[in-house]
Formats: C-alpha cells, sequence, structure tokens
C-alpha cells in the first residue's frame, strides 16, 4: 500500500480516505516508477541543475527572475527560514498566498524542500474564505505576498490553528520579512527525504457553494503529472517558453505554468495580470511557445491579432482548459493564427489533464483521447459501460487519482475503482472523447436532453456574437427552456429582431428543438479567475421567454 513516510505531523496521512475508497492507481508505465524516497521540489530545481541547464532561466516575473541554480538556492533559503525560524516540521501544512510570481513559486518549492504539504491559494480570497480552508486543514504556517497580508491578518483572528505567518515581497524590491531572513542562510540545503507517497500538496477545488473540499496529492503525482501528460503531449524542451493566465493557486495553472517548465527545464514566464490584452501582449513581447489559457481569452487574442494589434507567431501550441473548446473557436483560432490549439480536460481530484487533442491528433469539438496512462469509459448510473455515441458519465482512472482529505464525497466521487467527475461524455467509434455538460447542467426541456455546450457552439458560430453561456431557465409551460446569455460584439446592439434572428441560426445549425427559447444580453459572463463561466449565477437571472 503506502510507501515510507518522513512526515512527524502525521495529520495528512491520516486523513487520506480509507484504501478500499481509492480509486485504482495505475502505475505500470516506467514513466512512472519512482523512488521509495523523492521529492519533488529536489527534481524541479537541483536535478534540473545537475544535468547542465544551472544557467538556464527557469522563471522569470514582472522586474525579477531566476536561473536553475538561482531558485534552487532560493527555495533552500526559504526552506531553512520554515524549518530553523518558524518551527516547521515534515508534515506541517504551509499555506501561501500570493498572485503569480517567481517569489511564489520559490516559496512553493522551498516549503515542499522542507517537507510540508503545501496549501496555494487565491489572492483575491476574503478572511472568510481563508478561514474555511485554514481550519479544514489546520494549517498553522503561512508565507505571504505583503501587498496580500491584510485579510490573512484578519483570518489568523478568526482561527484555531493559523499562528505564524512570514511576509514576502512578490516584487522585484525584496524588502520581505521572508527576504530578510534568508540573507543569512546557505545556499545549499539537504531538503527532507520525503516518501513517494507522502502528501506534498492540497488542491482545494474551485467549487463555487458549500464547504471547501481538498484533494490529497503526493511527490510522485507532481512529477506524473509531467512525466505522463507534458511529456507525451506538449514534449517540452529547454528552448520552451509557457506562458498563461491560470493562477498558481489552481492545479491547472500550476501544473501548466511551473510543474511542467521546469520539469524539463524550459522558461515559465508568469504574468500577475492574466487578462488577455496583458497576456497577448506577454507572449510577444517574451517569444512563447506554449500558453495555457480558457477559451475565452483565445477568442479574445486571436479577435486583437485578426485587427492587427498582436503577434502570436511565437507560439507552438496553445492548450485550452476550464471549458470545454467550441468548434467555432477551434475553427477561428486556427484560420486566424495557425497554431495548434489543444483542448483537454482535467480535474482538481486528479489535478491535471487526462483526456486531450494531440498535435498530430485532433479532432476540431472533440476533446480527444486518454493521456497515456490513463483509462477512460462511458457508464451509466450503474457503472455500465455504454455503446458508441451514447451520452452517460466520464469515468477515468490512471496514474493520479481521487482522495479527499476528511468528508464523506470520496465515495461519491470514486466507485469501482474508478473516478466519476461529474462530466456528461460520449465515445465515437474511434474513440474520441465528446464533451456534453457538466452531469449537472444537462438541461432536460419537454422531455429533451440538451447539452448546453453543444447550443453555445451553434451560436458562436454567428458573426454577432463574442460570447454566450447556456443554461436552463425555468418555465411553466415546458419545465425548463434552454437560456442563451449573449455578449455581443462591439457595435452590435441587440434587440427583438437579433434574438430572432439568432435563435433562426441555431435551428439551421443544429436540431431545431435545441434553439434557446430566451436570449439574454449581457456585457459580460459572469467568471472564475481560471475562466470558467459561473453558470450557477446566470440561473439565478429571471429567464425571459422570447418564442
Amino acid at each position: 500500500m503506502l510507501g515510507p513516510s518522513a512526515h512527524q505531523d502525521s495529520y495528512s496521512r491520516d486523513q487520506l480516505p480509507p484504501f478500499e475508497n481509492w480509486p485504482e492507481i495505475l502505475l505500470e508505465r516506467p514513466e512512472f516508477q519512482y523512488p521509495e524516497y523523492v521529492n519533488a521540489a529536489v527534481e524541479l530545481t537541483d536535478g534540473v541543475v545537475a544535468k547542465g541547464l544551472g544557467a538556464q532561466v527557469a522563471v522569470k516575473g514582472e522586474g525579477e527572475s531566476f536561473t536553475y541554480r538561482e531558485l534552487a538556492a532560493e527555495s533552500n533559503r526559504i526552506a531553512q527560514v520554515l524549518i530553523e525560524d518558524m518551527g516547521v516540521v515534515p508534515g506541517n501544512r504551509v499555506l501561501i498566498r500570493s498572485a503569480n510570481n517567481p517569489r511564489m513559486v520559490a516559496a512553493w518549492l522551498g516549503a515542499t524542500k522542507a517537507g510540508a504539504v503545501v496549501v496555494n491559494t487565491m489572492p483575491m480570497l476574503r478572511a472568510g474564505e481563508l478561514t474555511k480552508i485554514v481550519d479544514k486543514a489546520e494549517i498553522g504556517f503561512a508565507l505571504c505576498d505583503q501587498r496580500l497580508k491584510e485579510e490573512l491578518q484578519a483570518c489568523a483572528g478568526s482561527s484555531a490553528y493559523l499562528n505564524k505567518i512570514l511576509t514576502f515581497d512578490g516584487t522585484s524590491a525584496r524588502q520581505g520579512e521572508l527576504e530578510a531572513r534568508m540573507g543569512g542562510k546557505p545556499a545549499t540545503f539537504e531538503a527532507v527525504k520525503t516518501g513517494r507517497d507522502d502528501v506534498a500538496l492540497l488542491g482545494f477545488t474551485s467549487g463555487s457553494t458549500g464547504a471547501p473540499k481538498a484533494t490529497m496529492h503526493f511527490h510522485r503525482d507532481i512529477l506524473a503529472i509531467a512525466d505522463g501528460y507534458a511529456a507525451s503531449v506538449l514534449a517540452p524542451s529547454p528552448e520552451d517558453v509557457f506562458i498563461g493566465s491560470p493562477p498558481l493557486a489552481f492545479t491547472f495553472g500550476l501544473g501548466g505554468l511551473a510543474v511542467f517548465p521546469l520539469r524539463f527545464g524550459a522558461t515559465a514566464v508568469l504574468v500577475e495580470d492574466g487578462r488577455p490584452g496583458n497576456l497577448l501582449k506577454t507572449i510577444e513581447e517574451q517569444g512563447a511557445t506554449v500558453c495555457f489559457t480558457a477559451p475565452t481569452a483565445y477568442r479574445v487574442m486571436m479577435g486583437e491579432v485578426a485587427e492587427g494589434r498582436g503577434d502570436l507567431s511565437s507560439l507552438r501550441l496553445a492548450v485550452s482548459a476550464g471549458e470545454t473548446l467550441p468548434k467555432a473557436t477551434f475553427d477561428a483560432w486556427t484560420a486566424a493564427t495557425g497554431v495548434p490549439i489543444l483542448d483537454g480536460i482535467g480535474a482538481t481530484e486528479l489535478l491535471h489533464i487526462f483526456i486531450t487533442n494531440y498535435p498530430d491528433d485532433t479532432l476540431p469539438g472533440a476533446t480527444g483521447k486518454p493521456v497515456p496512462g490513463y483509462e477512460a469509459m462511458i457508464v451509466d448510473d450503474k457503472m455500465n459501460a455504454l455503446p458508441a455515441g451514447e451520452v452517460g458519465k466520464l469515468a477515468i482512472r490512471g496514474p493520479t487519482g481521487c482522495r479527499y482529505l476528511g468528508g464523506d464525497r470520496q465515495t461519491a466521487y470514486v466507485r469501482d475503482g474508478w473516478n466519476l467527475t461529474g462530466d456528461a461524455f460520449s465515445q465515437d467509434a474511434e474513440g474520441y472523447f465528446h464533451f456534453a455538460a457538466r452531469a449537472d447542467d444537462m438541461i432536460v426541456s419537454s422531455g429533451y436532453n440538451i447539452a448546453g455546450p453543444e447550443v453555445e457552439d451553434a451560436l458562436l458560430t454567428h458573426p454577432d456574437v463574442a460570447e454566450c453561456a447556456v443554461v436552463g431557465a425555468d418555465d411553466p409551460d415546458r419545465g425548463t427552456i434552454v437560456q442563451a446569455h449573449v455578449v455581443l460584439r462591439e457595435s452590435v446592439d441587440g434587440d427583438e429582431a437579433l434574438v430572432k434572428h439568432l435563435q433562426d441560426h441555431v435551428k439551421s445549425v443544429i436540431a431545431p428543438y435545441k434553439y434557446p427559447r430566451s436570449i439574454l444580453f449581457t456585457k459580460a459572463l459572469p467568471k472564475t479567475p481560471t475562466g470558467k463561466v459561473q453558470r450557477f449565477k446566470l440561473k439565478a437571472e429571471k429567464a425571459i421567454k422570447q418564442g
């Protein structure tokens, strides 16, 4: 079962779900064979230096950058501050609060070298939200960008656990408390000899309601997402420059903007302002080659390029996740840029992407095929496999899998050794997986099952539509109707004539019964920091039946 542990504080291992409730973990492939003792942070820093890449730029931000040799030294010093000055022992939980910048990466790596279990958090969280996380994971220590300390200090005042906070300077000024303590520490440090099955990271899910849920990931899991997805799909090299918008606090961002580039000696460019305009500007300035962001951001950037206001020619790959990639967006992006764009689906529970398109095997409108090492199937409510073309629940297993910290959700997410992601999919005869909807977002109208993303894709083929999101809205006659929230392109006026025009357009693209009977025009869609549309907020709006 579990291998040896270096944790003196056994809280995380004690909180693992019963082994019989785990998903089956598939580790037969040679790339997932790790020694009993491995520290992921050492592999991502000192291990790269040992390969002769110490002078290569590892991570850069606005005004600050670290080579691999410098990043190894910085993280070594941070580990010593945590152990010697703060009293962290292996297995203690350490919270990190920061926007995307090189200092946050160094803090994460330093805490991991110290044998801590790291909890990366979003900079926009408020004291009450932070307190729920701190209390859930019983976190006693925190490293915080000094620009964001007020909310964390308020959290400490209300939490029974958090009592030691050390601030750092997320800018290039290096004027934080952490930097002052690092000054007297040597650049070398023997990292804690963690076991491959020691918990290294707690990833809190980005759910919009309810109590926070933490997923538990081992040191080997962090390496496996790089040695699986990144190696097989992205094929990174030291010449690559990674960039993107997702926060490092989310596993999509941590993988794409830290783990993947560092594992292969590439360079990560971090931006605190991940809005499409700034992302486009930075891609051009830094010569980025691999980009991670959401479909909505790609639509904005390709629009700018089409108008001659940006250059994406340095990119060799664009990775899209967070929301399914509509075929209309795929086609428009490819026509505007010529850069391969890869749809994929991942989950915090499995750490990163497990189904994807490939640069040499892409089917527009499909999510793709399983990442090497993962298996996927479509099942019904009784876990019976469904035939090709039939929509059901997506079941996944592979080298990573769901382990919730405490709580009773584990048995809902894992059944018969498979992870059930909560997504409705189908698989075609050629093996490609097609997203239908979140399982709880399928719209049932007058007895018809309608997948919102399909309607969205149809709307996005209309030249007047910039963005859209489709939800189900209550209706006295049909129970539920399809309701579209539409952001129009500049200079386009939303009126009743356009509503009718868009409805007719959808009817001409997909089956007429799927058309949106309600269309609401809006200036912007509510989104999470990772670019996911918050459809639960749209569902709360009053339905306006348009025909």
